[in-house]
């Protein structure tokens, strides 16, 4: 493949930063821009950019050809390593080509003459690369007005000292300059930013390691931007290794242009001991499976608990253990749990132990009734200051524009103080702290991930709750894929970095834009760079239209997860619905998560403090305060989703279904993972919940025998000797 990036660790980086021509194109209409419909006309004198055409389409001069051979016929016809990506033909074909002639002219001596009496006469600096950094002046020089890349930034030798930032090219075009290394302990050097228009972004500098075992190490430099129009965003540096607490983070990608590639994040350092050492949970992934340590499928049934005011701790809303008894013994084995970053991180890089220890505990009442929590950074409308919650205040950058009181989710689409500060966190602008919002919340997660590494019931990690497209919002719905692809992809690279840096197994979940959505449109994410991953998605019947059925069609969102996830290769898992007592609504999003072996959380235990809710109606308990029994429980949500559904499965689950009071199973003994079947007696769980069999329940198994007593609200079913499918029916038991 040929090399579309420039920079130290730019190599890492090219399976990532070539995306596909639907990709790009839906990135220049979003912009405002024409595609390209053709190649450039050759000319001679255009710094031989005929010859190189001409080669390109016979594959001819390989040696030469940034094409690798395969030809131009071969990169249009789809056998080329980058067939048809536009970042990569424009970089190859147009950028590439001129950047090379102008900066052969610049370093040649006729055209330091012809530059330096242009710069003289003019007074300013107009033609020419920037300077390198040295000891006394670490940072890379600008590039000059008209051409010319930046400088890089010096390379510290000293410990303590950061290495110098990379140039900017000040011109519409040019590359900017490499950050430099860090001294020992000391940060890696930003990269300079790309011309405004055109060129690629500088990486960063990598973090120098810690001097001692009581020391830090540095963190790795973000890389530079990126042209706006043409622009590939230079890598982060790498964090240096060694030292105390928990690893340092390399930096973040530059961001792309809108045709172009967001740059990689660096790498993590490791501390004394190596990587980190692999922690149990209760859940991990095989393929497109949810699995147990045993091989077992894991279907996860239950709900969203998240209190949305200050102090943030579902246990300050009344949740406590006669609520995790309630969700247990109505089936439910996962809840969908709230931490809100303004709890976490008050100010920044300063962490609330004491809020973390509250989810703990929590945490530690539903594992004691056998419940998984997946930890969920959840935001609504980004922050308090917009009449929603999420991020703290010293994160929230409303650029002073207007920031009207509406009504949730109006405030999320239509508060302009709000975009701004969304744009902010996508385009990582220094907090107050000098730290880009995005780093500092993947530091946040980092932080999270090693508090709760190990605890018992901590079943994964959701990166963010609902993520907001900013301004790219009404490009996305023209179909741009520019903020899925180049923005959120990015993030969730990184963010999933700073967790695996202190944790390398706990499933890491990550959601789709909450535009995709809410409107049900297929999604433009890439691949996220981390093992254990989990696509979650959230599936609102909006507009219930009764037997025509829902607005958005809540069969096609299904449709365009699973299409996602098995794309991917890992399990898609529906996180929220529902947020209704409208049982219709509710069961027409069940039924095809059903239908596709999907787990899910509803929207949600409980209503009280939700914010941007509908408090009277969503909660399936009305006041955890008081006991989950009687008028305090809405029964009809409860008979909805308190269905029978197998937990653990030793096999591949065929399919499940429960219509007029019947329950039906079906499942071969086969691993998921394809090594053979299980043993004779494995066994598989069946959740049947006392409140869907009052009278209780019979039932008949073909393959397997029941192991368990009379009318358990856990069916165990172990598998016979010689048996590849199992088949469970359960009935309910006519009154006497």
């Amino acid at each position: 493949m040929a090399n579309l990036s420039r920079g130290k660790r730019s190599g890492d980086a090219d399976a990532r930063r070539v995306i596909g021509f639907g990709t790009s194109l839906g990135a220049l209409v979003a912009f405002g821009l024409t595609p390209l419909s053709g190649l450039p006309v050759a000319q001679a004198d255009d710094f031989g950019l005929g010859d190189l055409i001409g080669d390109l389409f016979t594959g001819s001069d390989a040696a030469d050809s940034p094409a690798a051979a395969s030809g131009l016929a071969d990169i249009f016809s789809g056998t080329g390593a980058e067939s048809l990506s536009v970042e990569g033909i424009f970089q190859q074909f147009i950028y590439d080509p001129i950047h090379t002639g102008i900066e052969d002219w610049i370093g040649s001596d006729i055209g330091k003459e012809v530059d330096g009496f242009i710069n003289d006469i003019s007074g300013m600096f107009l033609i020419g690369d920037g300077a390198a950094g040295t000891s006394a002046d670490p940072n890379g020089g600008v590039g000059g007005l008209w051409f010319g890349d930046g400088g890089n930034g010096w390379d510290s030798t000293e410990a303590g000292v950061a290495g110098g930032a990379g140039g900017d090219a000040q011109s519409f075009f040019g590359n900017g300059g490499d950050g430099g290394d860090g001294g020992i302990g000391a940060a890696g050097g930003a990269g300079g930013n790309a011309g405004s228009l055109f060129g690629i972004g500088g990486s960063g500098g990598d973090g120098g390691a810690a001097a001692d075992e009581a020391a830090t190490a540095g963190i790795g430099g973000d890389g530079g931007n990126g042209g706006q129009l043409f622009g590939i965003g230079g890598d982060g540096g790498n964090a240096g290794d060694g030292g105390a607490g928990i690893p340092a983070l390399g930096g973040a990608g530059g961001s792309a242009g809108a045709i172009g590639s967001h740059g990689a994040v660096g790498g993590a350092g490791t501390l004394a001991g190596g990587e980190p050492s692999a922690a149990p949970s209760p859940i991990e992934t095989t393929g497109s499976w949810i699995t147990d340590s045993d091989g077992r499928v894991v279907v996860l049934h239950g709900l969203n608990e998240v209190y949305k005011v200050a102090p943030y701790a579902p246990s300050a809303g009344g949740f406590s253990d006669d609520d995790a008894a309630f969700l247990a013994a109505n089936g439910f084995n996962v809840v969908r749990l709230g931490v809100i970053w303004a709890g976490v991180e008050p100010e920044p890089g300063v962490f609330d132990d004491a809020y973390l220890a509250s989810i703990a505990q929590t945490v530690q009442t539903l594992h004691d009734h056998g419940i998984t929590a997946v930890l969920d950074f959840h935001q609504d409308a980004y922050a308090s200051e917009f009449g929603g919650e999420g991020a703290p205040s010293w994160a929230v950058q409303d650029g002073g524009l207007d920031n009207p009181d509406l009504p949730f989710p109006y405030n999320v689409f239509f508060n302009p103080a709000e975009t701004h500060a969304w744009d902010a966190f996508w385009s990582n602008s220094d907090a107050s702290n000098g730290v880009g919002l995005e780093n500092n919340y993947a530091q946040m997660l980092e932080h999270v991930a090693n508090y709760f590494k190990g605890t018992p019931g901590v079943g994964g990690f959701e990166i963010m709750n609902e993520p907001y497209s900013g301004s790219q919002t009404l490009a996305s719905l023209f179909g741009s894929p520019y903020f899925e692809a180049q923005q959120l992809t990015p993030f969730y690279d990184q963010a999933a970095a700073a967790i695996r840096a202190v944790d390398p197994n706990t499933p890491i979940f990550y959601e789709p834009s909450q535009l995709t959505s809410t409107a049900g449109l297929p999604t433009y994410l890439g691949t996220v760079d981390a093992t254990n991953t989990v696509y979650s998605f959230h599936d609102y019947c909006q507009f219930p239209l009764g037997a025509l059925g829902c607005l958005p069609n809540v069969a096609g969102i299904v449709s365009n997860a699973e299409a996602y996830a098995t794309a991917q290769g890992i399990p898609a898992f529906m996180s929220e619905f529902g947020a209704t007592d409208n049982t219709t609504a509710i069961s027409a999003t069940m039924q095809p998560a059903d239908q596709n072996l999907l787990g899910w959380t509803e929207w949600s235990y409980s209503g009280s403090n939700d914010i941007t809710g509908s408090p009277d109606t969503e909660g399936l308990v009305y006041d955890p305060n008081l006991p989950p029994v009687g008028d305090n429980v809405n029964t009809g949500n409860l008979e909805t989703l308190a269905q029978p559904y197998p937990q653990l499965v030793a096999g591949t689950p065929n399919s499940w279904s429960f219509e007029n009071g019947v329950f039906q199973f079906s499942y071969s003994t086969e691993h998921v993972d394809g090594s053979g079947d299980f043993a004779a007696g494995s066994q598989t769980v069946i959740s049947v919940p006392s409140v869907e069999f009052p009278n209780g329940y019979q039932v008949s198994v073909t393959g397997g025998e029941v192991v368990s007593g009379a009318n358990a609200t856990q069916l165990i079913i172990a598998s016979d000797s010689g048996a590849d499918t199992v088949t469970v029916t359960v009935s309910p038991t006519t009154a006497a």
